[in-house]
């Protein structure tokens, strides 16, 4: 049958109205039923048509449109919808009028995942082990991800630090025995949305679309299926949530609503990195100002919280986040430069969705009362932070590292790490901060304590012992070694996670007897603190340090471990009644690590350099 010349122009119309109509994205890109966050603002862009000056209707029973907000920039409008209680899933219709033009959105309304609390959103806490993962350079699980047509960056070189290597979540996904077999019980990924930027795209900092999980890791699906895997293991997911800045690529900064979504200065201003001018009685306001408004780097615009509409972009996103992929837990990337009240709300908001969801910040500042600043704390004023917990960089800077690495002294040595755990009593829990060897910004621990095989165990031995929620990074444990000048250097990787990889650290194929000793300490230790009451929730009790001993307990009223630091360069002799209020009632001491039991009425000598773990017995 032959067509006629109007049927074809109505074709033509038609498929150029359902084309443009397919392009206008709406955030966030769906909701569920039944959230206590009903309240949206919807923001719908299309950047080849003005919309700005449509009107939205919604005909759904139970979903209301409240306002429609319009801005400088026509390709945007905002709308603030109500979900009611008893709104049904499905998919509901937004349709956009003007100009003799309409166009119908389906936007998803779904079902919740269920086992909030019990399946997903758990939570991270003391119990638990965490492995730090770049996914770009732990497994390339599919080859055929590595470069996607049309991103920016199509780099993939292994020799070169900055470029993409091909790791992805199916490689991770493949490998959650080794994990378990660590002792592990939590992954944490650096962030994994879509950085579509021309370099540096493998450590995910400077995102460009908060809702596209980036694909040449595996996308959407792999994710949830990592995410799935996880669960199904007893094992949990934490995301790495960036609430300062994007990165240059992002959409809301190349064609933005309106010039105030981002902090602008008439020339590049950086970040001062002084935490400490939020809270100095002293401090210059342009200081201050600097401090919060600055961008973290000239890639990564720093995000303007006071604008509302930016801030409900951030806070719906994080909330929709935890519910899509079944997030149990989230690190907040460089949480001191954000705005603290947006900080506050955004924290709020997720801990009233999800009650149960444990939040920690990276706060790399510089001593105990400006990290305590930034968590719940005791100290009486202006701001009260509402952050739970932070990554515990005191006790790395001024704990662990001049532990093994400074001479004994009143101020120096371990006990740096003695006096930095005392100043606890500012935080409400200090249990919540996160421990840590080393991480993607930090030198590997290995080469910091200059590559001494016992150092490394020690450092181990003491991670996994001391209060907190320990949190070891990957490679680690086959002493992958590196300092960060550059920082890429100290994101190598992990080997055995490609094919043609010469040493597997997960078959241990080709390493050598001190990398395969200290992956055998930390599944040791690993697998016994999953079952260890005092080790995971305990008390801590320590003693004064004396010539570089230094000796504390984590117990409970079922289990009593004594942790043995011998820092000095000399054996020492351990005198068990120097304990008494924590030895008295037991009559020996068992090796957690090593076959062997001591007496506690023997006075026996540990060497230099050495740390027992000692589980006491009556």
């Amino acid at each position: 049958m032959k067509k006629s010349p109007f049927f074809l122009l109505f074709f033509l119309v038609l498929a150029t109205t359902t084309l443009r109509a397919q392009s206008t994205a709406v955030y966030p890109t769906n909701w569920w039923v039944g959230m206590k966050m009903n309240k949206l603002q919807l923001l719908l862009r299309n950047p080849s048509l003005d919309i700005g000056q449509q009107n939205v209707s919604i005909q759904y029973p139970g979903v209301t449109v409240v306002k429609t907000h319009r801005f400088e920039n026509p390709h945007y409008l905002a709308v603030d919808v109500e979900i009611s209680p008893g709104a049904p899933p499905g998919q509901v219709p937004i349709t956009l009028k003007g100009k003799g033009k309409t166009q119908t959105l389906k936007w998803p309304l779904r079902q919740q995942r269920e086992g909030k609390g019990t399946t997903y959103a758990q939570g991270v806490t003391s119990s638990d082990f965490i492995n730090l993962l770049i996914t770009d350079r732990f497994s390339n699980g599919n080859p055929a991800n590595d470069r996607i047509p049309r991103l920016r960056d199509q780099s993939l070189n292994r020799d070169s630090m900055y470029l993409r290597h091909g790791g992805d979540f199916q490689g991770i996904t493949k490998h959650l025995d080794y994990f378990q077999d660590l002792g592990v019980t939590a992954l944490w990924l650096l962030p994994v949305q879509i950085n579509d930027r021309p370099n540096r795209t493998e450590h995910g900092y400077a995102i460009t679309d908060h809702y596209r999980i980036d694909p040449r890791l595996g996308g959407e699906e792999a994710y949830k299926k990592l995410s799935e895997s996880l669960h199904q293991k007893g094992m949990k997911l934490v995301m790495d949530a960036v609430y300062n800045h994007v990165g240059l690529q992002h959409f809301l900064e190349m064609d933005p609503p309106a010039s105030d979504w981002m902090h602008r200065w008439p020339t590049y201003t950086q970040t001062t990195y002084k935490e400490q001018t939020l809270f100095d009685p002293y401090s210059a306001p342009s200081d201050r100002k600097k401090m919060s408004d600055g961008w973290f780097d000239d890639g990564m615009p720093d995000l303007n919280h006071h604008n509302p509409f930016m801030a409900n972009y951030i806070i719906q996103n994080l909330v929709w986040y935890v519910q899509e992929f079944g997030i149990d837990g989230i690190r907040i990337d460089t949480y001191t430069y954000s705005d603290l009240e947006f900080a506050n709300r955004c924290n709020q908001a997720l801990m009233e969705e999800y009650p149960k969801l444990t939040l920690f910040g990276e706060t790399r500042v510089f001593g105990t009362p400006n990290q305590a600043y930034f968590n719940q704390n005791v100290m009486n004023l202006p701001y009260k932070s509402n952050l739970p917990g932070s990554v515990d960089f005191q006790l790395l800077y001024h704990g662990i590292i001049p532990a093994l690495t400074q001479p004994f002294g009143w101020t120096d040595g371990v006990n740096k790490m003695y006096n930095t755990l005392t100043n606890d009593f500012l935080n409400q829990d200090a249990t919540r901060n996160v421990l840590l060897l080393d991480n993607h910004d930090e030198p590997r621990f290995f080469s910091v304590v200059g590559e001494n095989v016992e150092k490394q165990k020690m450092g181990y031995k003491w991670l996994l012992t001391c209060r907190g929620v320990p949190q070891m990074y990957y490679g680690s444990e086959v002493l992958l070694k590196g300092f960060t000048n550059p920082d890429g250097l100290v994101r190598s990787d992990f080997p055995g996670g490609w094919p043609s990889d010469k040493k597997n650290a997960f078959t241990g194929q080709g390493l050598t007897t001190d990398e395969k000793a200290v992956q055998d300490l930390v599944k040791k230790l690993g697998q016994f603190r999953k079952t260890s009451s005092a080790l995971k929730t305990g008390k801590l009790m320590h003693y004064v340090p004396n010539q570089g001993l230094y000796v504390y307990f984590r117990y409970d009223a079922d289990q009593t471990i004594m942790c043995v630091m011998n820092t000095d360069t000399k054996p020492r002799t351990l005198n068990f009644g120097h304990y008494a209020e924590r030895t008295q009632g037991f009559s020996q001491a068992q090796d957690i690590l090593e076959a062997k039991s001591l007496s506690l009425s023997s006075s026996p000598t540990i060497p230099a350099m050495q740390m027992w773990v000692l589980e006491l017995k009556k």
